[in-house]
């Protein structure tokens, strides 16, 4: 399998390199060059346990960079510190309503299914070609703790995450800033999540910078991301009843729009999805496009959900690419008009399949209260927005972003229920270890180059 950019000036390249570029040199994202059907393989999906169907998944992906078991032996390891025996329970609230719990892994969010993967690929690759990377990205909460975790004390890493200092929770400062780890680097910004990950691209398009500091991507514009991401939506379909699986939707909490991406590429690798939501809060630039067809830039609003304080959604590029039917050019067009106006107004966006819905900051303590009330479960704040009523005719599926200990002061606020858990407890008493810079490249650039391995 080999691997394009959305804006195809850049050259093909295999998944190994793929997952230590990142970011395609030209600006664009990677793509795999074909979408594998796995209609035919899902009955025989059934059985197998999450790390052997990720195993299975990912095969075609791969390619020759991997042996069979030298991958089998990645998701092993990448899946052995979630502490929930499915991995990704799938729970049934009841009223065709079901909740595919993906909060069981190392940082409690999401973002491990990914991230702890993908630590086991930069080990293989730093194993293979004798040399060390160093890893950048940015988070508005939970990327960036789940890929510190994914990371923490191997050998011939540093990773430096940039974060928008005050704008994520407490707990989710702590899980980056009191890890003790000699290779970890997290920098608070004086700026927001755009600020962070606009930093992020400028550096990974310097090439002489790129080149100089052996950066590579542990954002979602890394495909391997996504593709990890896929195969939670494969195990959620294959739990289900026979009966359940005729009209399936899932409901997405989504800010950068990569954990939804993944759902549409598994609907495009043949899992019957009949609609994806996209569930926003109050900064909701995906829920007005996908509903009045303008992709425009707001300013940032701080929220209850600040994993999803985000304004520009960097994995849109990718569904860009599907929906202007792979026309690169197009692509280059649409993505530098935005950059330059900050808008751009699509006459026929192909949805395929999408809906969307928001939830502000006003709705969301309501939100949690109300599932509660109504199922006798406790969600995040992230999580409630998918709860925004009436769901489809069906099965309705959401994805679980995070445990609810990680924002307990709106939990208990909204329910008068403190979650906990003891792994966050333990990083109370620490003493948080960051950088403080002001959101300018070259204030990152300049650290970076004192502290890479």
């Amino acid at each position: 399998m080999r691997y394009l950019s959305t804006r195809s000036r850049s050259q093909p390249i295999g998944f190994a390199q793929c997952v230590a570029q990142g970011l395609a040199p030209d600006g664009g994202l990677y793509l795999p060059e074909s979408i594998p059907d796995f209609s035919q393989k899902l009955e025989k999906w059934e059985t197998l346990s999450y790390p052997e169907l990720c195993h299975e998944f990912l095969l075609p992906f791969v390619g020759e960079d991997y042996s069979f078991e030298q991958l089998d032996a990645m998701v092993k390891r990448a899946y052995t510190r979630f502490n929930a025996p499915e991995i990704a329970p799938l729970k049934d609230l009841g009223q065709g309503v079901k909740v595919l719990e993906l909060f069981h892994g190392p940082t409690l969010a999401f973002k491990d299914f990914a991230l702890q993967l993908l630590g086991e690929l930069y080990e293989a690759q730093i194993t293979r070609t004798k040399t060390p990377i160093n890893v950048l990205g940015a988070t508005s909460g939970d990327t960036g703790s789940a890929a510190i975790h994914g990371l923490l004390g191997k050998p011939g890493t540093a990773i430096f995450i940039l974060y928008p200092d005050g704008r994520i929770s407490p707990l989710q400062e702590r899980q980056m800033t009191c890890t003790d780890a000699a290779n970890v680097f997290p920098i608070a910004i004086d700026g927001s999540f755009d600020d962070a990950q606009d930093i992020v691209k400028t550096l990974f398009n310097d090439a002489a910078f790129k080149s100089s500091a052996r950066l590579s991507a542990v954002n979602s514009i890394n495909i391997s991301r996504i593709l990890a991401q896929c195969v939670y939506y494969f195990w959620a379909y294959l739990r289900l009843n026979k009966e359940e699986r005729a009209n399936v939707h899932f409901v997405v909490p989504t800010g950068n729009f990569g954990n939804i991406l993944a759902g549409w590429m598994a609907r495009k690798m043949g899992l019957p999805i009949k609609t994806l939501r996209v569930a926003t809060n109050q900064n909701d630039i995906l829920y007005r496009l996908f509903t009045t067809g303008v992709y425009e830039v707001g300013k940032v609003q701080p929220s209850l959900a600040p994993s999803m304080d985000i304004q520009v959604a960097s994995n849109f590029e990718r569904f860009l690419y599907f929906a202007l039917d792979c026309d690169p050019a197009r692509v280059r067009e649409v993505m530098d008009t935005f950059k330059r106006t900050g808008k751009f107004v699509f006459e026929n966006l192909k949805s395929d399949g999408f809906t969307a819905s928001r939830m502000d900051d006003a709705q969301i303590p309501q939100a949690i209260k109300t599932v509660h009330e109504k199922y006798g479960y406790v969600v995040d704040p992230h999580t409630a927005c998918a709860f925004a009523e009436p769901f489809e005719q069906g099965t309705t599926i959401v994805l679980a972003t995070a445990s609810p200990a990680k924002f307990p002061e709106t939990i208990e606020a909204a329910i008068g229920v403190h979650p906990a858990d003891p792994s966050l407890d333990a990083l109370k008493t620490k003493q948080i270890q960051r950088a403080r810079l002001p959101a300018t490249s070259q204030a990152v650039a300049d650290y970076i180059a004192r502290h890479k391995v």
